[in-house]
């Protein structure tokens, strides 16, 4: 065996096995409800299938950035997590662009996994909206320094003497003229 472990190989035989199970519902799913329904018709029935098949899965989980040893809860969040391995995003779109896959490789990164799927339901056959993604830059866990709200929190602030806030503003473009209808 040339460059992985045993263990590494067992727990890409388990995903692929996981990943498998997770695609052949969504084809059930598919095949019973066809295209055109919205994204929340789609997860719902997913979950569902995934609940009668005894697969774990956590729904709409909250995904902080890390930026700086800062913990930032800016509302990002995964469709699914099934079995604490698997991102599932799910899509209801007439097409997948490169944002879509550059998002699901964003959250796997975030998130510390290795494989993502994104599934769009809005196609004639869901293998043309099936895509699998594999983060290859899985690093051990590292719990962040500190959380955003208590980044300040050593500091004993009096109500009159508050720290600045961080504000961001656009360069002032100077004035455009203004056409009128002639």
């Amino acid at each position: 065996m040339q460059g992985k472990s045993k263990p590494e190989n067992a727990e890409g035989a388990e995903i692929n096995r996981l990943t498998e199970r997770i695609i052949a519902s969504a084809i059930d799913i598919h095949r019973h409800l066809g295209p055109g329904l919205l994204e929340s018709a789609y997860d719902e029935c997913l979950c569902y299938e995934l609940s009668i098949a005894g697969i774990k899965f956590q729904r709409q989980v909250p995904l902080p950035v890390q930026y700086k040893g800062l913990k930032l809860d800016c509302s990002y969040r995964l469709d699914l997590l099934v079995e604490d391995a698997v991102i599932v995003e799910i899509k209801s779109i007439d097409e997948l662009a490169k944002i879509h896959s550059a998002q699901l490789l964003t959250y796997l990164k975030a998130a510390n996994k290795r494989v993502g799927l994104l599934i769009n339901f809005n196609v004639p056959m869901l293998k043309q909206g099936l895509k699998r993604l594999v983060n290859h830059y899985v690093e051990p866990s590292v719990a962040p320094l500190i959380s955003a709200p208590s980044a300040l929190s050593g500091f004993d602030f009096d109500s009159s003497a508050r720290p600045p806030r961080l504000s961001v503003s656009a360069v002032n473009s100077p004035p455009q003229p203004t056409r009128r209808p002639h």
